[in-house]
């Protein structure tokens, strides 16, 4: 998202926290737009649900707006609380969504929206529960692109058992919880 909007959002959200209903209304105006956009992209094609996602988002983002920190980017806060509705909104759906590591290394190391700086940092937040090596190798060789071999040498292990680790990460990343 281009600063300039970033900015024109921002300004909207803390002129409607302080009371202002015309800022309030353009908000909720143009993030409809944009979540439409964000939703259609996640959902099958025709979905029905994407104006539900819509309003669902548009109403927890008018519940939720007096949490909001002015000192932090909208956009980034705004996606965050769209990523909820849609996840819940999968659970009901006992829908699940699997995607590999690998291909979506390069979405992940793109910083140029928030949408994606908001998965950066969960992706962050994820990996923190990892040990220091596993960590370091998830980063080298899922992220960065590098060899196990590379990867086993800047942590001074082996290929081998850096190869092992790496496995033992991912699998705890697969499951959900922290440790080796």
């Amino acid at each position: 998202m281009p600063a300039e909007v970033e900015d024109q959002l921002k300004t909207l959200m803390v002129r409607g926290q302080a009371g202002d209903p015309a800022a309030w209304n353009e908000l909720l105006t143009r993030l409809s737009k944009q979540l439409r956009g964000y939703f259609a992209r996640r959902m099958e094609t025709g979905s029905a649900d994407v104006e539900d996602l819509v309003q669902e988002t548009l109403l927890a983002i008018h519940r939720r707006r007096m949490t909001y920190d002015p000192g932090l980017p909208f956009s980034a806060w705004a996606y965050a609380v769209a990523r909820y509705k849609l996840i819940d909104h999968w659970r009901r759906s006992r829908v699940r969504k699997h995607v590999p590591i690998d291909d979506v290394v390069d979405w992940l190391t793109d910083s140029s929206s928030a949408e994606e700086g908001a998965i950066r940092a969960d992706l962050e937040k994820i990996l923190a529960d990892l040990p220091d090596r596993q960590r370091h190798l998830v980063r080298d060789v899922k992220i960065t692109g590098l060899s196990l071999a590379e990867a086993g040498a800047r942590a001074g292990m082996s290929e081998g058992a850096a190869k092992v680790a790496l496995h033992r990460a991912m699998k705890t990343l697969s499951e959900g919880r922290s440790g080796s």
